[in-house]
């Protein structure tokens, strides 16, 4: 208890064996050391290899992956996780971390950690990703899809006459493109049955 007083002691009276200087470049250090650490997490934490790192990524989401065209291409470009789950600015990259929070809450108490309950708890995942996509207008496929709006005239009549009625009604990407690198959710109505 005594080493935690002086430490406190210590922090809150002005120095008297150190100069201003001293004190500054010292911060400065500590605060390098501090971002440069912060970086690295963030950088480390979004690779493929940290997101397949368990098993209920690496044998539902990654697998499913594997069978897109966002894995395998004719241009050889490939999506990773981190391409589509991850905000490419800072703060947004910041707050998909503390949120992630979640996922290892999930993983910990066993929520997805069986194909069944993976499966089960699919539509619940899927639509919390979807609803975050159309918050910031689908802006990791932009990244990578970019002058959808500016290049109309070079697409197919139908796609061109899609992306026109969807820019109409205000609908950003994933309102369209679901289940384009993950099998989507069954729901009551895919199970509907077909009407003449």
């Amino acid at each position: 208890m005594n080493a935690v007083t002086a430490i406190l002691r210590f922090l809150s009276r002005p120095s008297v064996k150190y100069s201003a200087g001293v004190l500054l470049l010292a911060g400065i250090v500590v605060g390098l050391l501090g971002w440069g650490a912060a970086s690295y997490t963030l950088e480390a934490t979004s690779t493929e290899s940290f997101c397949i790192g368990c098993h209920e990524m690496s044998d539902n989401a990654y697998v499913e992956l594997q069978d897109t065209i966002h894995y395998s291409n004719r241009t050889g470009t490939r999506a990773t996780c981190a391409d589509c789950h991850v905000p490419h600015d800072l703060p947004g990259k910041v707050a998909r971390k503390i949120e992630a929070l979640r996922e290892v809450y999930g993983k910990f108490t066993g929520i997805i950690d069986t194909p069944e309950k993976y499966e089960a708890h699919r539509l619940v995942m899927a639509e919390r990703v979807w609803a975050d996509m159309r918050e910031d207008d689908s802006a990791a496929c932009r990244a990578c899809h970019m002058n959808i709006e500016t290049s109309l005239d070079q697409q197919y009549q139908w796609a061109r006459m899609n992306h026109e009625k969807a820019i109409e009604n205000g609908q950003t990407c994933i309102d369209c493109h679901q289940g384009i690198a993950h099998k989507l959710p069954e729901t009551r109505l895919m199970k509907k049955p077909l009407v003449d």
